[in-house]
């Protein structure tokens, strides 16, 4: 990983003349929204911290665009804190690409929705954006595909992106129309699935499934269509995660956490896993910035698998990785193995994490690049 992005305020917290500095985990909950709007204040990310901020920013919900309604979902299902991109309506190409453009001044977001967008150009975009900044895209169903059948269809034809950072749901959630339009209204999931992972991420870590009985999706009347097994049979091998309903539960449920991954990169299947992957990659880009400062060898390798360990054992604790003891659960490689005298020579450092995540003692790896100081003397 290149480049040097500005520390977060709430990710290193020690002096390094006390010892390796402690690394401290970004949040994993803050949500982007990039939607048709009917006030746009200037193609620029607004934060919103409740959805009476969204109505003063944004005029609030309109009957015919789905970015409000998937605000005000959000912070229903335990969202606290969103980015805010409104686009014009109707907009096409370009124009999306411009509101994604303007989360280049958000410091840091971990999850990206675009209301209702059934775009497969604006959605390669998105990706892209997450890709770049280590994010996860919650994608819509298309609306037409109201079916699974038509869902199969539409994952088939490319229309939805084959990536391990993105998931989609199925289907469509009905909820009451807060303008009494209509008695309910028909509307995109994505904004309620980001709300309900941030709030399972708050109470039960990233490395939780958003899935089953606990994953109730809040202010949900009813699906649009009522999976079946069968129906999770067709559409769970393809990627897409369906939404059911049962009996004895308060509302419909999340019943999936599989990526759009496609079966080239398995490791990379389930949502939790790559979101930890992705929660790992950010806390430890942003936790090692020091190092720019100290001289690259020994010493600093050392310092930097010290800090590290101590990251990853504190997770190891928690619950975030599998096995029974440390060496089973993580490791940290960061030597003359990791980075070569070309890389000293080149100002970097290469920091080699694994981590276990499906089975005890089989580590997903991460690769961590780090700009360091002059070699050591």
């Amino acid at each position: 990983m290149t480049g040097h992005k500005p520390i977060h305020p709430r990710v290193v917290v020690s002096d390094i003349s006390s010892g390796p500095p402690l690394i401290i985990g970004v949040p994993t909950e803050i949500t982007a929204f990039v939607g048709e709007a009917a006030r746009s204040p200037g193609n620029q990310a607004v934060q919103i911290q409740g959805f009476i901020d969204f109505e003063r920013a944004f005029e609030g919900l309109a009957p015919t665009l789905e970015l409000g309604y998937a605000v005000q979902q959000f912070f229903l299902n335990g969202g606290m804190e969103a980015w805010v991109v409104g686009v014009a309506p109707g907009a096409v190409g370009a124009q999306w690409m411009v509101g994604l453009q303007a989360l280049e001044a958000v410091d840091l977001f971990n999850l990206l929705v675009l209301p209702g967008v059934a775009d497969a150009a604006v959605l390669a975009a998105a990706v892209e954006v997450c890709r770049r900044r280590r994010a996860f895209l919650i994608v819509d169903p298309p609306a037409a595909a109201t079916t699974p059948a038509l869902m199969v269809q539409a994952v088939q034809s490319g229309l939805l992106p084959k990536t391990s950072q993105a998931a989609t749901f199925f289907p469509w959630i009905k909820i009451a129309d807060p303008l009494g339009v209509t008695k309910v209204r028909l509307s995109s999931p994505g904004g309620t699935i980001a709300g309900l992972m941030a709030r399972i991420d708050s109470t039960r870590g990233v490395w939780k499934a958003p899935a089953g009985l606990e994953a109730e999706m809040k202010g949900v009347l009813d699906l649009a269509y009522a999976p079946t097994n069968a129906d999770g049979g067709l559409l769970s091998p393809i990627g897409v995660n369906i939404l059911r309903s049962f009996p004895g539960t308060a509302g419909p449920v999340v019943w999936g956490a599989r990526t759009l991954e496609g079966g080239s990169d398995p490791e990379w299947r389930y949502i939790p896993v790559r979101r930890l992957g992705l929660f790992l990659e950010e806390s430890l880009y942003r936790g090692l910035g020091w190092i720019v400062f100290e001289p690259n060898g020994a010493a600093l390798w050392e310092q930097i698998r010290s800090s590290v360990e101590a990251f990853l054992f504190d997770l190891w604790k928690r619950g975030a990785f599998l096995g029974a003891k440390p060496s089973e659960a993580f490791l940290v490689k960061c030597d003359a193995t990791t980075t070569t005298q070309n890389d000293v020579a080149d100002g970097v450092v290469n920091v080699v994490v694994g981590f276990a995540a499906i089975k005890p003692a089989e580590f997903i790896l991460l690769r961590i690049q780090q700009k360091a100081g002059p070699p050591a003397p």
